[in-house]
């Protein structure tokens, strides 16, 4: 029998549904159809090299507003009620130019850019506050387990608006649909769609438990308590050096997952086994991101967040030694047992990291709080691709570059191990 008080609330399962509602735009739009549709359709008089250059530059740009305005915009989130009115204001950015991109013609590069750059900028402002709502919503008892039921159903449920994605794209004329492209837009469509669905249990269901009262001066005194956080971050050591080694981390799991399907096409994996293999990695990270929860309550976080930067550097390994088989076969099977290790532990690193860091910070400073490490993840995204860039450049192969990253695992395995970090 399960306890009541161990049974999800209300508030906790709205909460979680909103990681099912984002997660199909990771999906679709950040991970694998958007990329495609935009070097090979929007982009279509443009040079490929120079679509590349746009497109990851766009990326960067975006990741660098965020990293900017996540402390600005936590600090005022913590005001009473403003954790939701932010999170709405971000979900519809991110919706309305997600459903926008259907309209983008042929060759509309620029617009197309812009409306995917609005989506992402939607998706990771929302998440700031998405992120601070989990101590309003649940005990630091069951945080583990609330967030990790909220990657793992963020997984298994972006399966299914992605299987209709590929079958729009792969098989228009199903759908009476004149080309892969329009099966596209209508992915797109349907992404915003799912979002919107699937957002509405968190605005009616979710309040705002842990606030601080807005002052007459409200933006003066917001840019007050943001530099006092910023001094007391220095001296609270435990938060410090997790948000340290979270960085390196976190840096490591990030470029693995930017970049893995780059890396399979130039050893030779076929683009089909890839699609194959990401759907796969959505099915089976579902019961791993629950069973790290699990194990947490266990082990203990700290254990956990340490055995999936191991399993990390065994994914580096791996991918070190792909290329040194001459058989696409054996690459291939090499590079899903690669991409099964990644399922194992990429929701589960990530679930902990955050229900962790929900538990060691003020509840009441959460968006705040959560600003800072927003700012710790979107930073750590440019030192793992140029590890990986000058490394692989100056060894003159791409896998000494995938080598290079568990550097990044151990001084963040180093940090968290060597630390007495205990949650409140």
């Amino acid at each position: 029998m399960v306890s009541s008080s161990q049974k999800l609330t209300r508030q906790e399962k709205s909460w979680i549904l909103y990681d099912v509602a984002n997660s199909a735009f990771v999906l679709i739009v950040i991970t694998t159809l958007f990329p495609i549709f935009f070097k090979d359709y929007a982009a279509a008089g443009l040079a490929k090299n120079i679509a590349s250059s746009y497109f990851l530059d766009s990326i960067w740009i975006v990741a660098l507003i965020i990293a900017i305005l996540a402390p600005i915009l936590g600090t005022f989130a913590d005001y009473k009620n403003n954790k939701k009115r932010f999170l709405i204001t971000f979900l519809l950015l991110g919706i309305i130019s997600t459903f926008l991109l259907f309209f983008v013609k042929e060759g509309a590069w620029l617009s197309c850019l812009i409306l995917a750059m609005i989506g992402r900028l939607g998706f990771g402002g929302s998440n700031i506050f998405y992120d601070s709502l989990l101590v309003d919503v649940t005990t630091n008892e069951k945080m583990d387990k609330v967030s990790s039921h909220g990657y793992a159903w963020g997984y298994i449920g972006s399966v299914v608006p992605f299987i209709f994605a590929l079958l729009l794209t792969q098989k228009p004329d199903w759908f009476g649909l004149s080309s892969g492209w329009m099966g596209a837009k209508v992915a797109f469509l349907i992404t915003a769609i799912w979002w919107l669905l699937f957002s509405i249990p968190i605005l009616r269901n979710v309040k705002q438990k842990y606030y601080i009262e807005a002052q007459k001066r409200t933006v003066f005194d917001g840019f007050k308590r943001l530099l006092i956080t910023l001094k007391k971050i220095k001296s609270q050591k435990t938060i410090l050096l997790f948000l340290i080694a979270y960085f390196f981390y976190i840096d490591g799991v990030d470029t693995i997952i930017g970049t893995a399907s780059f890396y399979g096409r130039s050893v030779g994996i076929k683009s089909s086994s890839l699609i194959l293999l990401i759907l796969a990695i959505q099915v089976v990270a579902f019961p791993f991101a629950l069973l790290f929860g699990k194990l947490a309550k266990k082990y203990s976080e700290k254990k956990m967040i340490l055995s999936g930067i191991g399993i990390y550097v065994i994914i580096s390994i791996v991918g070190f030694f792909i290329p040194a088989f001459e058989t696409i076969q054996m690459r291939t099977v090499l590079f899903w047992v690669l991409g099964m290790l990644v399922a194992v532990a990429q929701g589960g690193i990530q679930a902990l990291s955050r229900s962790f860091y929900g538990k060691i910070i003020p509840k009441e400073q959460s968006a705040e709080y959560f600003g800072f490490y927003n700012i710790f993840g979107k930073f750590a995204m440019i030192l793992g691709p140029f590890l990986m860039r000058v490394i692989g450049s100056a060894a003159g192969h791409l896998r000494y570059g995938i080598l290079s990253l568990i550097v990044l695992f151990v001084l963040g395995g180093a940090i968290l191990l060597k630390t007495k970090i205990e949650p409140n």
